[in-house]
């Protein structure tokens, strides 16, 4: 079972779980809440895993019968009740509906962001009930799907279907008054951090405290009363105290390379009396653009990033442990990458944790519609608050990714109202996040955005000099990758101008091999048969990145095969396909 906390930038002692066994029910033909089985009901004949979905085989179902509505029902018992009890989703695909002992109590819109529902009036001491209805659009086509395949069979690019709950369920006990959030922002050049503390309801006489602690030193404390709800406490972090002071040998800010973090401790009070304890922390860091270069921590930075999709073979979407996390980032940073780019999907916020403290860059994505629907402007728009308010803390994400390759944009070029929904995205992440860059639309037909990321896999077999000739030529000059047309698309939609925006490959490769199977359906861009075709491929593709002059960094398809996409560098199941030192040797060539 997923027993660790959550949400780790976020911390509570007074919580508990309630991942595993829930009782479960199909509701094929859609007739659960007509008959009110929120109440009572005997359908409830299955039992799942929580937090995996039925169509994994660890949800101990496995069922490929696919069924646009499901229920979850699990007894609940509280030995203490305080003033608010809170009931938290880490995701829900796609929309959901909460009851608590019989009552509806809240719902969500979204299938990849978490959901916090305050359930205080509901419960009582004792013996509750809680019941969770999920309502999945399987073949539309608006709604925010990512990989996830409409049709029974996954095949090339698309994966089988998530449903349901697929994070982790928990619950917290807290007092009437209590910390929401707090937005953590810091600055570089001025050497200060800033706290936004929200607060569930503003009374009189709250004070806020924050402890900030390095290398487990306190190094300051400040002290505030609360006037608004949404407040604005600036410290000077350095404040002549840790100037001198070396964590692990690179000083205090945060990279790649040394991924120092500093510890805090947010504490609300009333009258001397502790409200809330919350445990966070947060990295010294800065990403920003210089004259076309991509700069971190005020230093030119070449990104070696590698494709993520975040899936496992028995759990799909879901981390079976959170030990999965690590494995995968220091399996990429043996490997020479520096980072991800997480691939259409809004990841577990414990993957973004483990990349804190391991130091390892993000670009987070989400998962992307089919089609361009009027109803998917506003569901899109609200992710994205949702994201970047429950991630906006973590330092290792860079770079926010709305839109990949005109996913539900598809007519770009020459429809008006899909090329406003574009900037208007791009917009409206900026306005939410000034320290961080977004791109909009990876791939191809991008419009205004802060990075030209551009994906080409036309690489062509080793065999053929001159496709592989023509290719090195492509990425030699900015002036030549604007050029390019990848899948018959411009880089830029008329009449946007290049205005030396930094430029970054970010999707090429895809070299398809496994040396454990050879099965009809494996998939990739290209195929080699042996470890020295795979390696030889690798090589060369990667020297022709090395030889450019224009690009900022790169993105390699991909970390790890997906079902049947056999282009990983490793297998599904993390194994090796060969030596990672020479992947490693064959990166460190790059910058």
């Amino acid at each position: 079972m997923r027993n660790e906390y959550p949400r780790p930038q976020f911390k509570r002692k007074n919580w508990f779980n309630l991942n595993g066994e829930w009782e479960f029910a199909l509701d094929v033909t859609q007739v659960g809440l007509k008959e009110k089985w929120y109440k009572q009901s005997d359908s409830f004949t299955e039992r799942i895993e929580v937090p995996y979905v039925y169509q994994s085989s660890h949800s101990k179902l496995n069922h490929l019968e696919p069924s646009e509505a499901v229920w979850y029902r699990k007894k609940v018992t509280l030995q203490t009740l305080t003033e608010k009890t809170l009931l938290h989703f880490g995701a829900v695909d796609f929309e959901a509906i909460v009851f608590v002992n019989g009552a509806r109590v809240g719902e969500h819109v979204g299938g990849h962001t978490s959901f916090t529902i305050d359930i205080s009036n509901m419960v009582r001491l004792g013996a509750n009930e809680i019941v969770v209805y999920v309502k999945d659009y399987i073949d539309a086509e608006w709604i925010t799907r990512g990989k996830q395949y409409w049709k029974p069979k996954s095949e090339s690019i698309w994966y089988t279907n998530t449903t349901g709950i697929w994070q982790t369920v928990w619950i917290e006990q807290l007092s009437d008054t209590y910390l929401e959030r707090v937005q953590i922002e810091t600055n570089l050049d001025d050497e200060t951090v800033t706290f936004y503390p929200k607060v569930n309801q503003l009374i009189e006489g709250l004070i806020f405290q924050a402890e900030i602690f390095f290398d487990d030193t306190l190094i300051g404390v400040v002290s505030n009363q609360l006037f608004h709800d949404e407040h604005q406490i600036t410290v000077d972090i350095l404040n002549n105290k840790i100037m001198n002071t070396v964590a692990h040998g690179h000083g205090w800010t945060w990279s790649p390379e040394a991924p120092n973090l500093f510890d805090v401790t947010f504490t609300l009070k009333l009258d001397n009396q502790v409200l809330d304890t919350v445990n966070s922390y947060f990295g010294m860091r800065k990403i920003h653009i210089e004259n076309g270069v991509i700069m971190l921590n005020n230093r030119p930075y070449y990104q070696k990033l590698v494709l993520d999709q975040g899936y496992w073979p028995e759990t799909l979407m879901t981390a079976k442990e959170d030990s999965d996390f690590v494995r995968d980032i220091e399996l990429a940073k043996s490997m020479g990458f520096n980072g991800c780019r997480k691939h259409q999907k809004v990841e577990d916020p414990r993957f973004f944790y483990h990349c804190d403290r391991l130091g390892f860059l993000v670009w987070a994505e989400c998962a992307s519609s089919a089609k361009f629907n009027k109803r998917a402007v506003p569901l899109l728009a609200n992710e994205w608050n949702e994201i970047v308010t429950r991630d906006y803390n973590h330092p290792s994400i860079i770079t926010w990714t709305p839109m990949n390759e005109s996913w539900g944009i598809s007519e770009i070029n020459y429809r008006k109202e899909q090329q406003h929904f574009a900037q208007m995205m791009y917009h409206y992440v900026k306005s939410l996040d000034q320290t961080r860059l977004v791109i909009v639309n990876d791939g191809w037909e991008m419009l205004k955005t802060d990075i030209i990321g551009i994906h080409n896999y036309m690489h062509g077999a080793k065999d053929d000099a001159e496709i592989h000739a023509r290719y090195r030529e492509a990425l030699r000059t900015k002036e030549n990758l604007l050029a390019t047309t990848p899948a018959n698309r411009q880089i830029l939609v008329s009449p946007t101008q290049y205005d030396d925006e930094p430029i970054i490959l970010t999707e090429f490769g895809g070299i398809a091999y496994n040396p454990f199977s050879q099965e009809d359906e494996d998939w990739g861009y290209t195929s080699t048969q042996s470890d020295k075709d795979f390696i030889d491929e690798y090589r060369r593709i990667i020297q022709a990145v090395h030889q450019s002059e224009a690009l900022q960094g790169f993105c390699y398809t991909q970390l790890t095969d997906v079902e049947q996409e056999t282009n990983g560098l490793v297998t599904y199941n993390r194994q090796l396909k060969v030596d990672v030192d020479i992947i490693k040797e064959i990166n460190n060539q790059v910058r």
